[in-house]
Parts: C-alpha cells; sequence; structure tokens
C-alpha cells in the first residue's frame, strides 16, 4: 500500500499493546479518529509470519507457526493504518516493512516503550542512549521501503539530549516523529512534559505528534487545548481512548455502554479479542459492578453479548461465517483427504496414532479437546481419560487411555499441555467426535482468531 500520509493536524490512536488490534483500530476511526496505530509488533514475529488473504472475513491476515493470528487488516482501514515494529537492527526492520507494505500505510518505530521486554531486546526505550543504531535502523527504512515511515520516543531527562535525538531523527528523513512526554522511568501519575514537547516541535521541520496527556483530556475540546500547550503538529491518544474510544468524537464522549456495543459489532466476527474486551470492561469504574463480577469469572463469547442484549448479532454472524467457510471449502479444489488414522506397535503397546497438531484459536474453553473427551467419558461411564507424556529435546507428545486403547499424535508440540490436547484430538477423531478440519490445524480462513 503506497500512500503519501499528511501527519498535520490529526488525531491518532496510539499504540497499544493488546488493545490496538483491528476491532479498536476500526472503533476509533467510527468515531473520528484520522489515522490508527497497530498494537507493537516485535519484527522476529512477523518475519515467522505467512500473509493470507482470510476470504471469510475479507481481511488480510499475518499467521505464524503455531496458526495465531500476530496482525489483522482489512479495507475499511486502508490509507489510516500504521504499523508499529519493535526492532533493533536495520536489516528485520527493511524485511518487515517489505512483508506488509502492500497492507498498511505506514510503518512507525517503537523507540520508547519502557517494558522489562522491550529493554531486555535491545528494543523500545533501549534505543534512546543508542544514537548510532537509531540512525542506521531509520535510514535504512526510508531509504528501503515506499511507506513513510516514523517513530515514537520518550523524552530525556535533559532537554537538549531529547532535542539532540529529535534532530539525529529528523536527519534520518522520517516524515513525522511521535513524541510521549515522559521519561523511560516515569509513569502515568507523573506529569507529562508538555515544554519539552513543545521545544521539540519548534527545534523540528517535521511534524511533532504528542503524547501523555490524557490526563489533560476529558472531552474532545482539551485535544486541541493539549496540542497547543505542547506547540505539536497532532495528538495521539491511548489511555483516554482506552477508556472510552468515542473521545474522537467531534459531537463529545458517548456513554461506555453505548461504545460497547458499538465495539461488539466490530469484534463479531474476531472473537478473539472478546477476551481482551472482557477484561478492559472489567477496569471500567463506571461499568455495573454485576457486570464486571460476571466478567471476571466468565469470557465466553455469548456471555458477553448476552450482557448487552445482543445475542442475535452473535448467532447471526457465526452463521454467516460458518456458511461461507463451508462454501469455501466445498469449492476448494486443494482441500485434501481425511487424515490418516494408524495402529502402530510403540514398545510393547499398541497405540492408536496420526498427526494431529494443538491450534488454539480453534477451540472456545468450552470445547478444548481434553474438555470434550472427558465429557465424552462421563457421559459412557468409562474412566477419566488418562495421559502419559514424554519431552524430547524441548518438544513434547503424549499418549492418552481411553477405554483401555490408546491414542497419540506423531507431531511435537512445544508444551506438554499442548501435547495432551493434540492426543486427545486423535481420541476424538478415532471415536468420531470430531471431523478432520479440526485435525489439519488448517486456520486459513477460519472465522474464529
Amino acid at each position: 500500500m503506497t500512500s503519501v500520509i499528511d501527519y498535520k493536524n490529526k488525531v491518532i490512536l496510539a499504540p497499544m499493546v493488546r488493545i490496538g488490534t483491528l476491532p479498536m483500530r476500526l472503533l476509533a476511526l467510527h468515531y473520528g479518529a484520522d489515522l490508527v496505530y497497530s498494537e507493537e509488533l516485535i519484527d522476529y514475529r512477523l518475519l515467522k509470519c505467512q500473509r493470507l488473504e482470510n476470504q471469510v472475513l475479507g481481511t488480510v491476515d499475518y499467521i505464524d507457526d503455531d496458526h495465531q493470528i500476530v496482525f489483522r487488516t482489512c479495507e475499511k482501514e486502508r490509507g489510516k493504518n500504521i504499523l508499529q515494529i519493535g526492532t533493533c537492527s536495520p536489516e528485520r526492520a527493511v524485511q518487515v516493512a517489505k512483508l506488509v507494505e502492500k497492507d498498511v500505510a505506514g510503518i512507525d518505530v517503537n523507540m520508547g516503550c519502557p517494558k522489562e521486554f522491550s529493554l531486555k531486546g535491545g528494543m523500545g526505550a533501549a534505543l534512546l542512549t543508542q544514537l548510532d543504531k537509531v540512525k542506521a535502523i531509520l535510514t535504512a527504512l526510508v531509504q528501503s521501503t515506499t511507506l513513510p515511515v516514523t517513530c515514537k520516543i520518550r523524552v530525556l531527562d535533559r532537554l537538549e539530549d531529547t532535542l539532540a535525538l529529535g534532530k539525529l531523527i529528523e536527519s534520518t528523513g522520517v516524515k513525522a516523529l511521535g513524541v510521549h512526554g515522559r521519561t523511560k522511568e516515569e509513569r502515568p501519575q507523573h506529569k507529562n512534559r508538555n515544554a519539552t514537547i513543545k521545544a521539540l516541535a519548534e527545534h523540528l521541520t517535521i511534524p511533532v505528534i504528542a503524547n501523555g496527556g490524557s490526563s489533560e483530556i476529558v472531552d474532545y475540546e482539551d485535544i486541541e487545548r493539549f496540542r497547543v500547550a505542547t506547540g505539536a503538529t497532532s495528538v495521539m491518544l491511548a489511555r483516554q481512548a482506552e477508556s472510552n474510544c468515542s473521545i474522537f468524537s467531534k459531537a463529545g464522549r458517548k456513554p461506555i455502554d453505548d461504545v460497547i456495543v458499538q465495539y461488539l459489532h466490530y469484534v463479531s466476527a474476531h472473537l478473539k479479542y472478546l477476551c481482551r474486551l472482557s477484561k478492559q470492561i472489567t477496569s471500567i469504574v463506571a461499568v455495573r459492578v454485576s457486570v464486571r463480577k460476571l466478567l471476571q469469572q466468565d469470557y465466553q463469547p455469548k456471555i458477553v453479548f448476552r450482557l448487552w442484549k445482543m445475542e442475535e448479532l452473535y448467532s447471526t454472524w457465526q452463521k454467516k461465517l460458518q456458511a461461507k467457510a463451508k462454501e469455501l471449502k466445498d469449492l476448494s479444489k486443494n482441500d485434501s483427504s481425511e487424515p490418516t488414522l494408524k495402529r502402530c506397535k510403540v514398545g510393547n503397546e499398541e497405540v492408536w496414532q496420526m498427526e494431529a497438531k494443538f491450534v488454539r484459536n480453534m477451540f472456545e474453553m468450552s470445547n478444548l479437546p481434553k474438555t470434550t473427551l472427558i465429557n465424552w467419558t462421563r457421559k459412557n461411564n468409562y474412566p477419566h481419560p488418562s495421559y502419559k507424556t514424554e519431552a524430547k529435546e524441548k518438544s513434547f507428545r503424549s499418549v492418552v487411555v481411553v477405554d483401555s486403547k490408546r491414542y497419540s499424535s506423531t507431531f511435537l508440540e512445544k508444551s506438554k499441555k499442548y501435547a495432551e490436547q493434540a492426543a486427545a484430538l486423535v481420541a476424538l477423531y478415532a471415536l468420531g467426535l470430531i471431523d478432520g478440519s479440526k485435525i489439519k490445524g488448517n486456520t486459513a480462513g477460519m472465522p474464529m482468531e
């Protein structure tokens, strides 16, 4: 996606880990955000992904080796979605940019995250004092991609150091600079250093995007007051947007229940995010205590939709997605035959085996393979399944015994827990309780994340 973004006079959704997913970005755009940043995604993880066009949802999905959707985008945010990456390598940064440049409107490098994970990896705020690396990463990106490149920093303790850093960043050719007005040691309770942002904005010729003013912003008009106070070109919102995304609306903030209902319209096709939504809701003071307690106990999608009287939307979406998935499967010429279950001799024991990879996002909590299997044994008065797991060079394989028969997957899993789920999958398939679609571990085109 080659585009020229004007970073002037914009109100922007800031990058937020576990928050800035597709439904949240669409919600921000719905209420009036001009640009939306993804959550920070680490270069290593993105480079392990395969790009797939999800014909069921009409999205582009970047899926890793574990079939987890790392990044998802769609036509509705085209030209307005900025991918933020965590990196400490010019080479990997360029590889990521080339990987995604058809699907995003810009690339932003995180140079301000103060979290331990980023610091230990040499990313985020760790880069603030590594000027050579800052210059190398940004210069490589600017010279290698058609996408506009930006970065986001935190201020340094000394004003002159912040100004020098800003000037260095500007010299690389980036299109704008996002600035959080706190140091890497400071937290939200500390006052945002608006004067430092203002001095930096006056010192540079590129647009400066002010961030960190959520404690000063209550309604839409406060956004402009914050922009003026910082002398910035644009404003980026994080905590206020997370609390109530309608802060982007020129018409004024909406009641939180209205915002949640609107969010559910966007999230109905992306059920992975409901758990995140539930956790967000429980932290909002305005939400009824009874609702908060229920969500703390149960994150099932139906529960969330029921609380806001939207069960019909949930049901309609799921039926539509399942029908579309079935239609595509029926039309697919590449659909392979059912997996093969083989009886093998392992030591002195007879074990039914097949290659079955457990893909977590294909199951809800209520229908995990082990849960389904133990429920079946209870219903049929069989002893509970028993599992025996072996570790092989940091990988695991499990054998489950059900009604005196042994079942196992030939696929080595990365954890004991997943190995047991994979063994349960084989048993369920052998017992005729699931079909091959759950065995193949192929989430391309699946409606659920």
